[in-house]
């Protein structure tokens, strides 16, 4: 008799991917009153969300987001949007532009991090 033993792992996958990009001029160290624009990119991972991208929360400090284009399916459950940033404070540890998603399928969590001197 042949006994057959197969291991299964699991890994749990999240349901949105969030990814944040800058748009034009990059730095690697902002200054207070720096405008900057940032593109960020969602794709639902399982195609199908219960809420929809305009349940995505945007949480910062230290910066203020002066104006936003509205959100662009540019393909089946990918969407995208530009933010235009204001730099409002100083901080050597940098300062965090967080986007966060919560739904029944896991949710999504994407960041992007300024060091401003």
């Amino acid at each position: 008799m042949i006994v057959a033993v197969s291991f299964f792992t699991t890994e749990v996958a999240k349901a949105c991917e969030i990814e944040f990009e800058v748009v034009g001029n990059k730095k690697d160290v902002y200054q207070t009153g720096d405008e900057i624009i940032v593109k960020v990119h969602v794709v639902f991972t399982h195609r199908v969300c219960p809420e929809g991208i305009e349940s995505t929360r945007f949480i910062y400090e230290g910066m203020k987001i002066l104006g936003a284009t509205k959100w662009e399916e540019i393909s089946s459950g990918t969407y995208e949007r530009k933010l235009k940033i204001k730099i409002e404070e100083s901080s050597p540890d940098g300062l965090v532009l967080k986007a966060i998603r919560t739904c029944d399928k896991e949710g999504g969590i994407g960041n992007i991090k300024f060091i401003v001197a």
